[in-house]
C-alpha cells in the first residue's frame, strides 16, 4: 500500500529515486493506445515540463544538466537568454498535465536557472484511449475547459463533478438570459459564475474549516459536494459555524446574497475598477478636454502633464458583474474620453498588484 501511494502522490525514496528527469518513452509506455493532438504555440509553465524524450539521462531530478553537459553550448544559450535574444521556441510532448522535451532541453535547463516561470513551446498532446479513472478524468476535464473557456484552475478528484459544475454555468447562464433579456454566452456565463458563486463559495467554506473533514480531496471537490446537496437535493445538513445561514436554497439567491457584502470579504468581488488613461490631445484645447473630462462621472483626477502624453486621467468605474472589466472600461473610454473634441489617441492601463499609502 505504501509503495502504491508513492507512486500515485510522485513520492520517492531518497537513496532509489533517479537522479535525473522523467523518462517520455517510460511514460510514454503506460499510455498504451495514443493520438496525438497538435496545441500550436503556447506559453508553458517551467514548472509543468517535468521530463525530457531522448537526453533524460543528461539532466538531474530538477532539469539542472549534469557536470558533463555543463560547457561552452549551456553557457552560450544562458547569456543569450538573459541578455533577450530570441530564440525559438521548445518543442514539447504533453501527457495529461505533464510536458516532456523533444527540442530545447538546454533552453528549459537554462530557463529555469534564470528564474523564468514560463516559456514558448510549440506543443503535441498525447491522449490515451486507456479506460482509467485518471485518463477519463483528465479527458472530462479538459472537455470542461474547452466548452466553458475558464482558464481558473478548479481541481477536481472524482469522475463526473467536471459535468456537475457544466450543468451548474449552464442554469447560471440561463437565469442571466432571463434576468437581463438578453443572451448569454457561455464562456461569459462561466467567468460570471467563478466570480460570483464559486470564489464566495469556496471562500466561505475554507474559512470554515470544513477541507480537514474530507482527506485527499480539494476545495473544489467540497464546493461540488455542498452545491449539490443544498442546490440540487435540497438536502437538510447542518455544516455549522454559521454556513447553514449563509448559503441559501438557490444558487441566485446565493449570488444575490454575495453581491450584497462587502469587498473586503470577498476580494474577488470588488465593486470598483481602478484603471489609468494615457492621452494625447491638440495642444490648443487643453483647459477645455481637462475640464470636459474632469466633468465625467467615474473620473477622479486628470493631470496635465509632461513628455510623450499630454493628459495622464485616473478613473473608478462601477463593476458590471454581467461584463468583464475590460468591456466595462473599453466602454466607457470609447463612449465618453474618445468622443471629446480634442483627443487624438488614448492609451488604457490596467493595474495589476496596487500599494496604496494612507496619509
Amino acid at each position: 500500500m505504501i509503495a502504491f501511494l508513492k507512486r500515485i502522490f510522485g513520492i520517492e525514496d531518497s537513496d532509489t529515486a533517479p537522479n535525473r528527469v522523467s523518462s517520455f518513452n517510460e511514460q510514454q509506455a503506460q499510455e498504451e493506445d495514443v493520438k496525438f493532438i497538435e496545441h500550436g504555440l503556447l506559453t508553458v509553465s517551467l514548472h509543468e515540463i517535468t521530463g525530457s524524450v531522448g537526453k533524460y539521462t543528461d539532466f538531474d531530478s530538477r532539469f539542472r544538466p549534469k557536470k558533463h553537459m555543463s560547457g561552452k553550448r549551456f553557457r552560450n544559450i544562458k547569456r543569450a537568454m538573459r541578455e533577450g535574444t530570441a530564440l525559438p521556441p521548445v518543442s514539447l510532448y504533453q501527457i495529461r498535465d505533464d510536458y516532456f522535451v523533444l527540442d530545447g532541453n538546454h533552453r528549459v535547463a537554462a530557463a529555469k536557472e534564470l528564474g523564468w516561470t514560463e516559456i514558448r513551446a510549440k506543443v503535441v498532446e498525447l491522449l490515451s484511449s486507456r479506460n482509467s479513472l485518471e485518463n477519463m478524468l483528465y479527458i472530462e476535464k479538459k472537455r470542461f475547459y474547452s466548452t466553458t473557456g475558464l482558464k481558473e484552475k478548479i481541481d477536481l478528484t472524482e469522475v463526473g463533478k467536471y459535468r456537475f459544475l457544466e450543468k451548474q454555468i449552464r442554469k447560471h447562464q440561463r437565469y442571466l438570459t432571463q434576468q437581463s433579456g438578453k443572451d448569454f454566452s457561455l464562456n461569459k456565463a462561466a467567468k460570471d459564475w467563478y466570480c460570483t458563486i464559486f470564489i464566495p463559495m469556496t471562500t466561505l467554506l475554507s474559512s470554515g474549516d470544513l477541507l480537514k473533514y474530507f482527506p485527499e480531496r480539494t476545495i473544489s471537490d467540497l464546493y461540488a459536494y455542498v452545491t449539490f446537496h443544498r442546490w440540487e437535493r435540497s438536502s437538510k445538513r447542518r455544516y455549522g459555524i454559521g454556513l447553514d445561514q449563509l448559503i441559501p436554497k438557490s444558487m441566485s439567491l446565493f449570488r444575490r446574497n454575495m453581491l450584497e457584502k462587502n469587498a473586503p470579504e470577498y476580494p474577488e468581488m470588488k465593486r470598483s475598477i481602478t484603471a489609468f488613461v494615457l492621452i494625447n490631445i491638440e495642444t490648443s484645447t487643453e483647459i477645455r478636454v481637462i475640464d470636459t473630462l474632469f466633468a465625467l462621472d467615474g473620473i477622479r483626477e486628470v493631470h496635465s502633464v509632461h513628455g510623450s502624453i499630454d493628459i495622464l486621467v485616473k478613473m473608478m468605474l462601477e463593476r458590471d458583474f454581467l461584463a468583464s472589466d475590460a468591456e466595462t472600461i473599453s466602454e466607457f473610454v470609447d463612449n465618453n474620453i474618445r468622443r471629446i473634441e480634442g483627443i487624438n489617441r488614448t492609451q488604457t492601463i490596467i493595474p495589476g498588484i496596487s500599494k496604496i499609502k494612507e496619509f
